[in-house]
């Protein structure tokens, strides 16, 4: 990984964005091989009561999935509000989200957040560390719980959740989606997708991952995530912990397997089937997911979308720019 002088250096001999990226997640050694895959145990049978819920329970903050994975949740306000829910980024957990469930709360709005499997305080199954699953998992809390009307928003690696969740169950519960510095329509560089980031970017992700995690995730928060890396950029030692603390709370395998998930997966066919009122918020000087071939695709693919470019604001900006983004969310869940 290298440090967050390279990547400053980087920048000020004006490189591409690519370029800044590629130095602020390393050129990293070949990644080692990953164990074979081994099923985890059956899980016990869950009782339910309605189609939607088959094979899912709830019991206090969780549910049970219908594959037998404990999904974390919290639920923030009168149960009789209008219900937003919030899906969080990589390797975080719901405790990203706080400051944004806090202020929707305490204005009238009912606010789920969740861990996403293998996160923050949910279970670590060795399978399922993919889009497909992670979009049914949150179906199942969104059905356990009989959430209806919601406005349903990812950051990062959690807009590429929404956004399969959209594409794989429609959105016969969903009143307003949200792409907040989200990863679709796709990250990797393709044939069809000439602007993407090279695939040995996140190979060198999930080798510094295998290496030392917990300094990657320093490494991360204290350079290109929060922009401390930029010129002049005044760092906060308490986003940096808190971002290291939830990564590290986040199973090994799973935050690994995660990074295929966020980086590979294509989402143009799901952004296609959005049909509800969509907010896309993003920084144009976002260095983990650069705006051009993130929020400016989106929107191409989602024409009716209502595009927010924050200047100059880094990828973190749930923290960097809470004040704004809480007003902005406010506004359009009041919309």
């Amino acid at each position: 990984m290298i440090e967050a002088e390279a990547v400053s250096t980087a920048v000020s001999t004006g490189l591409s964005r690519r370029t800044v990226l590629s130095a602020a997640f390393g050129a990293a050694a070949t990644a080692a091989a990953v164990p074979a895959v081994i099923r985890p145990a059956k899980a016990e049978t869950a009782s339910s009561t309605t189609s939607d819920t088959l094979g899912v329970t709830t019991m206090g903050s969780r549910i049970i999935t219908r594959d037998g994975v404990e999904i974390y949740y919290k639920d923030w306000g009168s149960k009789e509000s209008p219900v937003v829910v919030l899906s969080h980024g990589w390797p975080l957990s719901s405790d990203s989200w706080e400051a944004q469930a806090f202020h929707l709360a305490s204005n009238g709005f009912r606010v789920i957040t969740h861990d996403r499997r293998g996160h923050g305080r949910s279970s670590q199954p060795w399978d399922g560390n993919d889009m497909d699953h992670y979009a049914d998992d949150l179906a199942d809390l969104i059905n356990a719980l009989d959430l209806k009307d919601i406005f349903l928003a990812g950051f990062s690696t959690g807009g590429g959740e929404i956004t399969r969740y959209i594409g794989r169950h429609g959105t016969s519960r969903i009143a307003k989606a949200g792409l907040i510095s989200a990863v679709p329509p796709l990250m990797v560089k393709t044939d069809s997708n000439p602007g993407g980031l090279p695939k040995e970017v996140f190979d060198g992700l999930q080798a510094a991952s295998l290496k030392d995690r917990s300094k990657l995730y320093r490494d991360i928060a204290s350079g290109p995530f929060f922009g401390f890396n930029r010129p002049g950029a005044v760092a906060s030692q308490g986003m940096i912990d808190s971002f290291w603390l939830q990564g590290m709370m986040g199973g090994h395998k799973n935050t690994y397997d995660s990074i295929v998930a966020f980086s590979q997966t294509d989402f143009t066919e799901d952004l296609k089937k959005f049909d509800v009122p969509t907010l896309i918020i993003h920084g144009d000087d976002d260095q983990i997911v650069p705006i051009d071939a993130a929020a400016r695709a989106s929107k191409q693919l989602v024409p009716s979308a209502t595009l927010k470019v924050y200047p100059g604001a880094p990828h973190g900006i749930t923290d960097t720019h809470k004040d704004q983004l809480n007003a902005d969310l406010l506004e359009f869940a009041r919309s």
